[in-house]
């Protein structure tokens, strides 16, 4: 069992950053994947970005390539998504999980609550 819980959302206006974190307790966190997915009010979860378990493969979302970056640090069994030139379509509850290394939600076992991100234009 993972048990995972996100912090740093926030209201931040558009061009600006944000940096997510997501600290994971339980089972081997360096054994999982960990994936970023967000959801928009009436819209359904899409993926944002994905790193293995090592940290050396990550993939993105093409909505988000080049502005977000996904870390992880294993010895803290944590991980981040830096969110930078934020627009306004990406206000969005923003949910990090654990799993299989893939950009599927189906793919990942472990789901944490969820922190809002909000983009003001």
């Amino acid at each position: 069992q993972v048990q995972l819980v996100e912090s740093g959302g926030g209201l931040v206006q558009a061009g600006g950053s944000l940096s997510l974190s997501c600290a994971a307790s339980g089972r081997a966190f360096s054994s999982y994947a960990m994936g970023w997915f967000r959801q928009a009010p009436g819209k359904e979860r899409d993926f944002v970005a994905t790193i293995n378990g090592s940290g050396k493969m990550t993939s993105y979302g093409d909505s988000v390539k080049g502005r977000f970056t996904i870390s992880r640090d294993n010895a803290g069994d944590t991980v981040y998504l830096q969110m930078n030139s934020l627009k306004p379509e990406d206000t969005a509850v923003y949910y990090c999980a654990a799993g299989l290394y893939g950009s599927s939600q189906w793919q990942y076992y472990y789901w944490g609550q969820g922190t809002q991100v909000t983009v003001s234009s």
